[in-house]
Parts: C-alpha cells; sequence; structure tokens
C-alpha cells in the first residue's frame, strides 16, 4: 500500500506520458506505457497454444497446448520460450530497453515468470546474444546482457558473458525482411572463444526478442558446434 501511495506521489511530480496512447503513465512500475497499454498485450500464462519449439503462437481458441509451427523445424535451438507477445506495453518495454539500460519493474516480472515456467532447471549457465562492436559501441550497452544479469541474480545461475562473439557487423533486421533474408544477415556472424568449455553444458540463450529466430539459431549451432549440449532460448518479446 504504501509503495503504491509512493508511486502515484511520484508520478504526479514527475509525469510522463504513455509511449503508445499518450495517457499518463500512473505507476512507475509500469515503465513507459501505461497500465491499459500493458492490459492490451497478450502475456503468456501457460494457457496459449504455442509451438512446441519456437513459443510463436499457435491459436487463440482457448486452452493449453503445443503444436509445432513447422517453419523452426531446422533450427539449431532446442526451445525458446518468451514472456508475452511483441506488442503494446511489451514492445514499448522492449524498445525503450534499447536505449536505457533499465528494464521497469512489470517488465522484470514478465521475464522472471517466463523462465519460471519454461521448465528450464538443468542450465549450466546463461549467455547473453552479444551485440556487434559497432553496435555496442554505439548503443554503450548490450540489452540482452541486462537481461541475462536479472535471471543470472535472481535464479543464480552462472552467467558467461564472453562465450560468443559477434565477429561480423550485421544490418539489424527490418520488419519486412522475410525468413531467408534474416537467415542471410547472420550467418557465419558469430564465433566461440576458443578456451570457452562448453563440452556437454546447458546453455541458456538471452535476448530481448525473438522474431524469426534465426540469430538464436545461428548463435544455437555454433555453441553445438562447439560441445555444447542443449542450448534453449529465453526472450523478453516473442514477435508475430
Amino acid at each position: 500500500m504504501l509503495r503504491t501511495s509512493l508511486e502515484t506521489i511520484l508520478t504526479l511530480v514527475y509525469p510522463q506520458e504513455c509511449r503508445l496512447c499518450g495517457d499518463s503513465v500512473e505507476r512507475l512500475s509500469d515503465g513507459v506505457a501505461c497500465c491499459k497499454c500493458w492490459v492490451r498485450g497478450r502475456i503468456f500464462d501457460g494457457s496459449e497454444v504455442l509451438c512446441e519449439k519456437c513459443g510463436a503462437v499457435q491459436g487463440t481458441s482457448g486452452g493449453s497446448g503445443t503444436v509445432s509451427c513447422r517453419e523452426c523445424v531446422d533450427h539449431e535451438y532446442d526451445r525458446a520460450f518468451a514472456g508475452g507477445v511483441y506488442e503494446h506495453g511489451l514492445a514499448a518495454t522492449v524498445l525503450s530497453l534499447k536505449s536505457h539500460q533499465h528494464l521497469c519493474s512489470r517488465g522484470i516480472g514478465v521475464f522472471y515468470s517466463a523462465f519460471s515456467h519454461s521448465g528450464l532447471d538443468d542450465v549450466t549457465f546463461i549467455v547473453p546474444i552479444p551485440l556487434s562492436r559497432k553496435r555496442s559501441h554505439e548503443r554503450g550497452f548490450n540489452q540482452a546482457e541486462v537481461l541475462a544479469a536479472l535471471i543470472a541474480k535472481k535464479f543464480g545461475i552462472p552467467l558467461r558473458k564472453n562465450i560468443l562473439r559477434r565477429k561480423e557487423h550485421t544490418p539489424m533486421h527490418r520488419a519486412a525482411m522475410d525468413r531467408k533474408a534474416r537467415e542471410m544477415t547472420v550467418k557465419n556472424a558469430f564465433e566461440v572463444n576458443s578456451e570457452s568449455g562448453l563440452a556437454g553444458e546447458n546453455i541458456l540463450l538471452v535476448d530481448d526478442v525473438l522474431t524469426s529466430g534465426s540469430t538464436a539459431s545461428s548463435c544455437a549451432g555454433i555453441l553445438k558446434a562447439n560441445g555444447a549440449g542443449r542450448v534453449d532460448v529465453l526472450t523478453l518479446a516473442r514477435a508475430v
């Protein structure tokens, strides 16, 4: 109750408009989106019908279940999990994270829940998907590292930030790019530290959003080629 009152006072002193609809953001915990825009989005709670491998939404008819979307059969990772659909409040939060090294409390809760519901209780360590040196310099930080550090600290899993390196600067994926184009932009873009010691390890790759899955697949492929056992993926959001 006290925390809620304090948030209300702070939002009155430092008012902020919702990045999506322009209404007032009434709680600091909601970040850059108002409560209404958060409610409009689809946050996964286990009742969705998702692709059993890549986590893509396959239906909204009600009832839980898993099916195959058949678009990810050749992806190198084992399974991918996300907090919700990349839309409304969650999408605004992901975009904000690319420019501000902070995730709001509501976003953190969504991310923690995604990991808790994944059933991944045998993860050896966490690896954030790396940015290129050029983009890292431009941005000043890697948002995947911010997310990975949250999971590592909360669940007591080792974080290894230097396992993967993006050896080539690749163009940012655009919404209009098809799957093949996305795959070509990240082909051979990653490499591992030659002394990483990956044999038999169960690795959790972390990123902000999974779109086509091409980047995650490329990273998982190079990790497995160097001895990793399982490679699963956790993202804050899943694009439709």
